[in-house]
């Protein structure tokens, strides 16, 4: 799997883009972001309204990815500006 993030002082700061059933999305908006000791979890949204669970797990380096559809997970979200 192909994800594009922003990274500064480490890998995988903000991702930006990913690949998904063949298809490129555009995240618009990050819905949460968490890190566990061994991984980092981003709740996104995409150009089609469609949320996504974008997981990094930095031991591996290698991403992971759960699709929820139109449903978010969860209720806050943060806007990418």
């Amino acid at each position: 799997m192909n994800v594009q993030s922003y990274s500064s002082f480490a890998y995988a700061v903000e991702p930006r883009a990913f690949e998904y059933a063949s298809t490129t999305h555009r995240v618009r908006e990050i819905a949460r972001a968490w890190r566990t000791p061994a991984q980092i979890h981003f709740y996104v949204r995409d150009e089609q309204n469609d949320f996504f669970e974008l997981t990094y797990d930095e031991a591996n380096d290698v991403w992971a990815i759960r699709a929820f559809g139109k449903n978010c997970p969860i209720t806050h979200k943060v806007k990418i500006p």
